[in-house]
């Protein structure tokens, strides 16, 4: 069998990350279904802003209704989670076309949000948190 002979599925590719979340999307054209870890968008996203945080890409692209994605996402909390869906829907949808990268990076769904949570160091509580001081 050829290489021209091989059907391969069309879909586009993006990962996302936000603090400890990792998420890895696949877009293929479809009815704008959307599905987390094996459960419908409502399902595994039951918080409003989480929602709209995870369809912020297809808004911004306007693309809503033409895609469906294939999420699967580990680590972090729930906004963590939502947020690294965002970054890796608005990376696979600049995969898919190019031209989207100016308003997906406007809207600031491209860059990488840097923070994360700094470890703890010895003789502290956390972090930062020392005991406290006596002076007598």
């Amino acid at each position: 069998m050829t290489t021209a002979q091989v059907h391969t599925p069309q879909y586009y590719h993006g990962t996302g990350r936000r603090k400890c979340a990792i998420a890895q999307v696949r877009i293929a054209p479809g009815a704008g279904g959307i599905v987390i870890n094996g459960k419908p968008l409502e399902e595994a996203a039951p918080f409003p802003p989480y929602r709209n945080a995870i369809q912020d890409p297809f808004r911004v692209s306007n693309t809503v209704g033409r895609f469906n994605a294939v999420i699967k996402v580990t680590g972090g909390g729930l906004c963590a989670q939502a947020f690294a869906i965002r970054h890796g829907l608005a990376r696979a949808l600049v995969a898919l076309d190019e031209e989207l990268k100016v308003p997906l990076r406007r809207a600031g769904m491209i860059t990488r949000d840097p923070r994360v949570k700094e470890r703890k160091k010895y003789g502290l509580k956390r972090a930062r948190k020392a005991a406290q001081y006596t002076k007598r």
